[in-house]
């Protein structure tokens, strides 16, 4: 061990339910650091260790009457006297898993037992070590399926995600503007592609993944994209080359979008943002029906002759049909960059064929940011995707081999197709109720979670969480958890920058995190171990040009 457990207190009471009390040792005050919430202990009982979580610090008083006559401000000593006897601080405990006494090092996920029980009065309470927490959270050196997401708020030992487990299922980052889910993100990605777990489509909303991102550091105008971390590994596609052209990111492709592959359900999807009525879906459906595929080029080109005329053939509300028509071409203006009557090169063909050689893919948008431009081109390319995935796993099933690699999707601004009126109809609502039957999950970032259908929210995998302010926000990431209260506390405790609450399928049990750099020295080295070998090569064969040569370089 690095040293030894520092005792903290004594357990004092609880109860399974509500979780441990401690009493504080008479040597610590509630303003130590290792006395802070979030923070690992370890509870020793007679037959278990409870490796625990601190969520809450209070106050207490042996009498009621210390309390109502404190002692005078100016009399230091007689605080000291009674600091830890007469007055002392009370830690709320939660217990979140147990193993065998003596059993902390290396483990078996089995050996993680759920809390069945509570430890004895007295039991004495531990500052857990870097060597408790590696051995509940894993560790990279030992498993490739582990993955540093960052490390306890008083600790230096790592945090780390078990990949495998992460993409097993859908996940979601959430977080009030400002507070970096979208370095936890990239964060996330990199482990993903640099340990080969799974491939990513990334619907790149604002051009934050693909060749770099805007940071708030001072200093610094951008970080590394993927593309620049992982180059051979990772294709940028492009609704506007143009914008991509001015920041300087190359690309891989140009995506444009055939008006056939535009479906009803997709503008259903855009109801709320083109203020359709029920009505006008309905209609849509009537153009499908007798129109085919191409309802929508017919739609837009009609003539108001061929407008009344297709009225009354087909009993539908020549008004409405006008209404529809208008606002359709509202959509087909906003997209005319990439929506287009017909396209010669596939983008779902030329994404599959790079997910198919393991090259993940950034969806980049650049001035096509929209929420209506951004919501029709994530649902129609992930609709034909996850179908062609469908398809694929019933077919190694049929024959008996191995399902494609985990394919996961990020998509922002989650809350627009996950809402409770569209998640039913959306196909991320489908993918996120799926979990992983057909091979594809959801990687969802938002700021808005109570914007999300409780369903779907109930379905994830694992919530990382930043700072949220919002209490309907911070209900909505509670969704499902037996132990909320507790955690609620831990989740509005958390700084407004580089915090986050991590919890459900891919860590043994909740933990608190002060995250990892993104883009600093220490994480391009981790990321690629041979960019700082290949900037040493450089600065040796300048300093060999400049006729600086030492005697030993050969």
């Amino acid at each position: 061990m690095n040293g030894e457990r520092r005792e903290l207190g004594v357990v004092v009471g609880g109860s399974l339910s509500e979780g441990l009390r401690m009493k504080l040792h008479p040597d610590r005050t509630v303003e130590d650091d290792a006395v802070r919430a979030g923070n690992f202990v370890v509870v020793v009982g007679d037959r278990y260790e409870f490796f625990s979580m601190i969520t809450d610090v209070t106050l207490g008083a042996s009498s009621p009457e210390i309390m109502n006559d404190p002692p005078p401000r100016d009399s230091a000593l007689m605080r000291r006297v009674l600091s830890g006897t007469a007055t002392f601080g009370t830690i709320s405990l939660r217990p979140m898993l147990m193993l065998g006494k003596g059993q902390f090092g290396p483990l078996h996920e089995d050996d993680l037992r759920p809390v069945k029980t509570v430890p004895g009065h007295f039991a004495l309470v531990y500052e857990a070590t870097e060597e408790d927490v590696a051995c509940i959270f894993g560790s990279e050196s030992a498993d490739i399926k582990f993955f540093n997401i960052g490390r306890p708020l008083e600790q230096e030992t790592p945090v780390c995600l078990n990949l495998d487990r992460f993409v097993e299922r859908s996940n979601g980052i959430f977080g009030k503007s400002g507070t970096g889910k979208t370095y936890l993100t990239r964060i996330a990605l990199c482990g993903l592609i640099k340990n080969a777990r799974a491939v990513n489509l990334i619907f790149d909303m604002h051009s934050e993944y693909g060749w770099k991102g805007t940071t708030e550091e001072a200093g610094r105008e951008s970080v590394w994209g993927l593309r620049q971390y992982f180059s051979d590994k990772v294709a940028v596609f492009s609704l506007d080359p143009l914008s991509s052209k001015r920041r300087g990111a190359p690309i891989d492709f140009e995506v444009k979008i055939p008006y056939t592959q535009v479906t009803v359900e997709d503008i259903a999807l855009l109801q709320h943002e083109l203020n359709l009525t029920n009505t006008a879906v309905e209609t849509c459906y009537a153009l499908l029906g007798n129109l085919g595929d191409g309802w929508l080029g017919r739609l837009i080109r009609m003539s108001t002759d061929e407008i009344a005329d297709f009225a009354k053939t087909y009993n539908v509300h020549t008004g409405a049909l006008a209404a529809i028509q208008r606002k359709l071409n509202v959509l087909v203006r906003q997209c005319e960059g990439f929506l287009q009557e017909a396209v010669i090169d596939d983008a779902v063909e030329r994404i599959l064929e790079y997910l198919d050689r393991e090259t993940h893919v950034v969806m980049e948008f650049g001035q096509y940011s929209k929420p209506l431009q951004y919501m029709l081109v994530a649902n129609i390319l992930t609709r034909r995707i996850h179908e062609r995935y469908v398809a694929r796993v019933e077919q190694a099933m049929g024959e008996g081999r191995s399902r494609p690699k985990p394919l996961v999707i990020t998509i922002e601004e989650a809350h627009k197709f996950l809402n409770p009126a569209l998640s039913r109809q959306t196909i991320f609502g489908t993918i996120a109720r799926e979990m992983r039957k057909y091979a594809v999950t959801l990687l969802i970032v938002d700021q808005r979670p109570s914007g999300i259908d409780d369903e779907v929210l109930s379905q994830l995998g694992t919530r990382i969480t930043c700072l949220l302010n919002d209490e309907r926000d911070i209900e909505a990431v509670m969704t499902g958890l037996s132990n909320a209260s507790s955690l609620r506390g831990v989740l509005a405790s958390l700084d407004s920058k580089q915090q986050a609450l991590i919890l459900g399928h891919a860590v043994p049990m909740p933990v608190v995190v002060r995250t990892r750099v993104y883009d600093d020295p220490l994480f391009r080295k981790c990321m690629r171990p041979d960019l700082e070998d290949r900037a040493a090569l450089v600065s040796r064969l300048t300093q060999l040009t400049h006729g600086r040569e030492d005697d030993d370089w050969s």
